[in-house]
């Protein structure tokens, strides 16, 4: 397949880059490399490196996204398979050219890049050693994970969400369960925002899981 790399940002962690942690920062509609980089730095205490990376989709000419929608909640799931292959091989060539292990990532996902990092756990399910995915939705019905690497898997929903369905997400977490993933889903007071709850418990799954 033809892709386009995506633009990124990284911060190597305080020391020893190469052995530690990378944490994959996926943005929400219209952000961009930067946008969750101060929150995994917050996350981390910088003891984890960050690669920041930038969606090659402009919904509407100016728009930044992971992948095309065909309207509000609805994905062009075409388009989420090729792009998800598009941010996969971006991952594995910015390892070498970085240096950081691709065997060692935590994908760090709010909103639409929450659903492309739920998209790498059904398509690569042993790829990631983790996932945090805020506000997320099944993205792929129809794809069913192989057996996993059995990484933990973070998911926070927004009780008041407009996009939170409960039957949408009780899918999910079947799915991913099905697959061997370790899923913790949390049902937090609030809307699609997210909010210091959603930090807490972050930190502490991280804690949890991973020697960061």
């Amino acid at each position: 397949m033809n892709f386009t790399p995506l633009k990124y940002r990284f911060i190597a962690a305080n020391e020893q880059a190469a052995q530690r942690y990378t944490l994959v920062l996926l943005h929400g509609t219209g952000g961009d490399e930067n946008d969750l980089i101060s929150l995994a730095e917050q996350l981390t205490g910088g003891q984890a490196n960050v690669l920041g990376v930038r969606g090659n989709v402009l919904e509407n000419g100016y728009t930044t996204r992971f992948f095309r929608r065909m309207g509000t909640g609805i994905f062009d799931h075409a388009d989420l398979h090729f792009r998800t292959e598009e941010l996969v091989a971006t991952l594995q060539d910015l390892s070498a050219k970085l240096g950081f292990d691709p065997h060692k990532l935590i994908a760090l996902g709010y909103s639409n890049g929450a659903n492309i990092g739920g998209a790498i756990l059904q398509k690569y399910p042993t790829l990631l050693s983790g996932a945090v995915l805020w506000r997320p939705m099944l993205p792929l019905p129809e794809e069913k994970p192989l057996v996993s690497n059995q990484a933990p898997v973070l998911l926070t929903s927004g009780s008041s969400d407009p996009y939170y369905q409960p039957e949408n997400m009780n899918d999910y977490e079947e799915l991913l369960k099905t697959a061997g993933f370790q899923v913790q889903h949390e049902l937090i007071p609030s809307s699609h925002n997210l909010t210091q709850k959603d930090l807490q418990i972050t930190q502490d799954w991280l804690k949890t899981h991973f020697t960061i």
